[in-house]
């Protein structure tokens, strides 16, 4: 269990180690047992990367820069404080236009395959 080892943890973004993806994306991880929220800086230029989620919604915020965010095939045009929620098995892909795009995604539940990249207090 995740919440157990978060409980009295605080712990800013500045502080979780990112990791790079693909060249022009990097990511930090933090999940508890019921969310997980995926930080992406994001260059202008990288490799779109259309895809979808059969089993999730994904609400995303952009918080620095600003993007086109595709959902099949409209482009929603975001900037700092824009929210957007991308339905379960839509196709979706986001490109930076002003950068860094800072992009905060959120599932709930959380991602399976993110979280062996979540956080855990004592890392650095």
């Amino acid at each position: 269990m995740l919440n157990a080892q978060l409980y009295g943890a605080p712990v800013n973004w500045d502080d979780i180690p990112a990791t790079e993806v693909r060249p022009g994306v990097r990511r930090k991880v933090y999940a508890t047992d019921e969310v997980l929220f995926a930080w992406h800086e994001l260059a202008v230029g990288m490799d779109l990367n259309p895809h979808h989620h059969d089993d999730f919604d994904q609400l995303v915020l952009i918080l620095g820069g600003r993007c086109n965010y595709f959902v099949d095939g409209v482009p929603h045009p975001l900037g700092p404080g824009s929210m957007l929620l991308v339905p379960r098995g839509a196709e979706h892909y986001i490109e930076p236009t002003e950068g860094p795009c800072i992009n905060v995604d959120v599932f709930a539940p959380p991602r399976a395959d993110f979280l062996p990249h979540a956080w855990r207090p004592g890392q650095s």
